[in-house]
């Protein structure tokens, strides 16, 4: 099976969390450049990416960095948008301005529209009018696939069986996977459901905020008082055997240890969701589509992953 990588855009916008400035919007455009050389094929955005006054900047970037490609270029990947389901979205028409704004801020380019969270713990009527939402807006004539985020097992059959009665079918799920997610049963049962229905597996912070690329051999703390450096700080010490698994790969192989954690995910048949910021990201990544990781090296990573104590928070609006 072809490897697939996507390229992710939270960052883009994110003043709180990746300290986002518009001066990085020429550097952004080069990574967005080198992705799509690269073989990224798929872009993944949401209409809350941004904070503050740069809400949903992430959206804005894409369509005007698409200007500036060819349509060559442009055709060659696919751009998903996830929709968030705040709680005055409502009914059968809670997204009709959401989805016309992002198809505006992406100048027509909307290959994908995902639900950006799942309201099954809080509202499960608000997401099945909102699902009723798309296929109307597919019905009227908008070209786009449907896919789902943050869902639980028994939710996503729930979906999957309810599509069906209005002739559409979801074409991803996403979710938190990787070396350090909380709830990895729970996602292989969501794996496995995908699986079975031909729809894409993607895995959303493969890299557990970049904590998956942090060299063992470093022991100093990383300086700054915001939330990303709290996160490092805090999961350095607990997961440094982990880590010293990945290092030892990369080592032998003379890669990176963002690549063996992407591997990871690749080895499962997930399509991993890498945020970059930089064109050399962009380039270190697709290095992944040059080797596999052997049984052997899988199972070493795994068997060192269930000794880590601390794992990444559950995100809490994911479904059952």
């Amino acid at each position: 099976m072809r490897k697939k990588i996507a390229l992710g855009t939270w960052s883009w916008g994110n003043k709180f969390l990746w300290q986002y400035n518009p001066n990085f919007d020429d550097q952004l455009f080069r990574t967005y450049q080198e992705a799509i050389k690269r073989g990224f094929s798929l872009i993944d955005t949401a209409d809350s990416y941004g904070t503050g006054k740069l809400k949903a900047r992430s959206e804005s970037l894409l369509g005007n960095f698409n200007k500036k490609l060819s349509k060559a270029q442009v055709n060659k990947i696919k751009i998903a948008t996830k929709l968030a389901p705040y709680p005055w979205r409502l009914g059968r028409k809670g997204f009709n301005r959401p989805f016309l704004d992002s198809l505006e801020r992406l100048n027509n380019k909307l290959d994908r529209v995902q639900i950006h969270w799942s309201t099954a713990l809080y509202n499960p009527l608000q997401e099945i009018q909102l699902l009723n939402n798309l296929c109307d807006l597919i019905d009227q004539g908008y070209r786009f696939e449907i896919g789902l985020s943050n869902v639980g097992p028994e939710r996503l059959i729930q979906i999957i069986e309810f599509l069906s009665k209005r002739n559409q079918t979801i074409k991803s799920v996403q979710v938190q996977f990787s070396l350090l997610s909380a709830d990895l049963y729970k996602q292989e049962i969501v794996k496995g459901i995908c699986e079975t229905n031909n729809i894409e597996f993607l895995a959303y912070s493969p890299l557990a905020f970049g904590i998956l690329c942090i060299n063992p051999n470093h022991v100093e703390r990383i300086k700054g008082f915001n939330l990303r450096s709290l996160i490092f700080n805090a999961y350095s010490k607990p997961t440094i055997e982990l880590r010293e698994c990945i290092y030892e790969i990369a080592n032998r192989r003379s890669v990176s240890m963002a690549q063996v954690a992407l591997n990871w995910c690749c080895y499962q048949g997930a399509m991993p969701i890498v945020g970059l910021r930089k064109p050399s990201q962009a380039i270190d990544a697709s290095g992944v589509f040059n080797w596999d990781l052997t049984k052997k090296e899988f199972e070493n990573l795994v068997n060192s992953s269930k000794e880590v104590q601390r794992r990444m928070p559950i995100n809490p609006l994911t479904s059952k």
